[in-house]
């Protein structure tokens, strides 16, 4: 895929998630890839990402900066929300928070195949319990 499909590919993947179109995580990821390190199927990737919203149901992300190198990808979001469960191993407070997300991603055959992020925890625990 050549840079500007692959801006395209995650400006539509972001859209998916904050439009909660989970049904379609199949155009996105890979059967099988590399999730924070680890093996992981689809259908698990799918499964973290919706505890994570059911934890946040009001979560978004907005793309503030995006890279591409090759078939590598590198974002950073802002992630808002108010969460309703445990999120980031902080309890609901009822505050809502906005902090940074750093995202790292392989593409292969036009899916990811790697897939990992970084969030500001101790912001959130400071939003949360501030």
């Amino acid at each position: 895929m050549a840079s500007n499909d692959l801006h395209e590919f995650y400006a539509e993947y972001v859209a998916v998630l904050n439009h909660r179109e989970l049904h379609r995580l199949d155009e996105f990821v890979n059967d099988e890839i590399t999730y924070f390190g680890d093996r992981a199927t689809r259908e698990q990737v799918i499964a973290a990402i919706t505890a994570e919203i059911e934890a946040v149901p009001d979560l978004s992300w907005e793309v503030r900066d995006f890279a591409v190198d090759g078939v590598n990808l590198a974002a950073r979001l802002v992630n808002k929300g108010t969460p309703v469960k445990p999120w980031l191993g902080v309890e609901p407070t009822g505050k809502s928070f906005e902090i940074t997300e750093f995202a790292v991603y392989r593409t292969l055959g036009g899916r990811y195949t790697h897939m990992a992020n970084l969030h500001d925890s101790e912001l959130l625990k400071k939003q949360l319990h501030g």
